[in-house]
């Protein structure tokens, strides 16, 4: 039943896709629009997911579908999680390694399945006990509960690349308005824009106003957020770093001939800054193991790094620096997410397994902040997959942080989880109003601007050091405002 035959009923008729007089099977709604929505992020952002999110509302009663909806587009999206196989270098045998791998992969789907289903219940609830409830009203509420879960999501151990995230690298002016309610306003946006395309096909009345309406609030929405990327705050002063991209094979990392080969290529780095001029160097995540210390010959560079380190009996993934002449460095802040066996290994399993990491089991920090006072100027950064974390960079500018910077190991994961890592990083830096560094062992090593302009400073892949300036902010957006008063 369409709209002008159900009035308000509820949401639209999920039954079929209306073109002209054919129409597809809800089947072929789901798998259409969960693959949309998985290719959304890496090859066409709002262009993909509005059509998906379409199919997505005419499914949305369809409990099995809307899930098979939600599997597929997590497949599709993470498809970069079978580049961890083979797993032998790990210990794990080679009879389990694409097991293992697809198994964990099709968790992740299985995950969003289930988010999907419980979606179309409170869907299915709404309709049936709320009838009086206006359709774009329910639409709106429950597009409100997909950006909440999305909120959630963003401080678990799953790497979600969600509907607010996959804006960039394709709508900058759309995903200027994050400076205001940050990604999960996006989410709602584009959740209520897919609303309207569905209701455009089924509805039979008014279609003339509706299309107007619609394509109103996108022209505005476009216009206000092209406006606020260019209302970045104001640049109180320069900071000169440098960026090492060490490309280390992780399957490799832990060879005697490549760790001997690291001292050398870190003081090749550090003498690079060094005849560079620039005021520190940047190295990627756990580039560093447990106790290592700077050698004599390294020229008197400021080094900030990814490494490990002990905290009473817990191995800890950490953010430390290097001070020149210093014996031993100063931690700056651990790793608070923690991928469950990837990470952090839960107690029950323990005694049977070090996880998959080459490092063993790590435990997270204490704290959740991301603001580093200890630097000068003071900065906010993220530890590989924190920077889909938004309130907490956020939070960390609102407190005083002038710039950003996350370090990361993507190794061995493809191109597809750089450019997902990269727009997700864009978005950072446009909802804090600040410049961002991501500098990780093969890419992405780029700089973003406050604007969301990206700078990409070394190619993917391929070692090397690059210099480069960062404009220090001062000033707080809506956003980060609103973070800081919502604890």
């Amino acid at each position: 039943m369409g709209l002008a035959e159900g009035g308000d009923s509820g949401l639209p008729c999920p039954a079929t896709l209306t073109m002209g007089n054919h129409r597809l099977s809800p089947g072929w709604n789901a798998v259409l629009g969960g693959l949309f929505a998985g290719l959304a992020p890496s090859l066409g952002g709002p262009t993909l997911m509005l059509p998906a999110l379409a199919l997505l509302w005419s499914l949305a009663e369809y409990t099995h579908w809307c899930a098979i909806w939600g599997l597929l587009a997590v497949l599709v999206s993470h498809a970069w999680l079978l580049s961890l196989h083979p797993l032998t270098w790990m210990g794990v045998p080679a009879f389990l390694s694409l097991p293992l791998t697809v198994t964990l992969w099709l968790i992740c789907g299985s995950c969003a399945a289930g988010l999907l289903a419980l979606w179309s219940l409170l869907s299915q609830f709404c309709r049936c006990w709320f009838p009086q409830l206006k359709p774009c009203v329910r639409a709106f509420l429950l597009a409100l509960v997909w950006a909440y879960a999305e909120l959630i999501l963003s401080n678990s151990p799953l790497f979600w690349i969600g509907v607010g995230t996959s804006t960039l690298p394709w709508d900058r002016p759309l995903a200027g308005l994050a400076r205001w309610f940050g990604s999960y306003g996006l989410v709602v946006m584009q959740l209520i824009w897919g609303w309207w395309l569905w209701s455009l096909i089924e509805c039979r009345v008014e279609r003339l106003r509706r299309l107007l309406i619609g394509f109103g609030s996108i022209l505005l929405a476009h216009s206000l957020g092209g406006v606020l990327l260019m209302a970045v705050p104001p640049a109180v002063g320069n900071l000169s770093l440098a960026a090492w991209q060490p490309a280390i094979p992780t399957r490799e990392k832990l060879d005697a001939e490549q760790q001997s080969r690291l001292t050398s290529a870190l003081v090749a780095a550090l003498q690079a800054a060094e005849n560079n001029q620039a005021d520190a160097l940047l190295a990627p995540e756990g580039v560093l193991p447990s106790g290592w210390q700077m050698p004599q010959e390294a020229p008197h560079v400021p080094l900030i790094n990814g490494g490990f380190r002990w905290v009473k009996g817990q191995q800890r993934s950490t953010l430390q620096l290097f001070y020149p002449e210093a014996d031993l460095p100063r931690p700056l802040l651990d790793k608070y997410r923690l991928v469950p066996i990837g990470e952090w290994i839960p107690p029950l399993l323990a005694g049977f397994t070090n996880g998959l990491s080459a490092v063993g089991g790590i435990h997270p920090s204490n704290s959740a902040s991301r603001l580093i006072l200890a630097l000068d100027p003071p900065a906010a950064a993220a530890i590989c997959y924190e920077i889909a974390d938004g309130k907490a960079l956020a939070l960390a500018t609102a407190q005083g942080a002038s710039w950003l910077f996350s370090i990361a190991n993507l190794d061995p994961y493809p191109l597809q989880l750089q450019h997902q890592f990269l727009a997700i990083a864009q978005l950072r830096a446009i909802e804090s109003g600040r410049d961002l560094v991501s500098v990780a062992n093969t890419g992405p090593t780029a700089l973003i601007s406050a604007d969301g302009h990206v700078k990409q400073l070394l190619p993917p892949m391929q070692p090397g050091v690059a210099t480069v300036e960062i404009k220090l902010r001062q000033g707080t957006g809506l956003y980060p405002w609103l973070v800081s008063r919502s604890r």
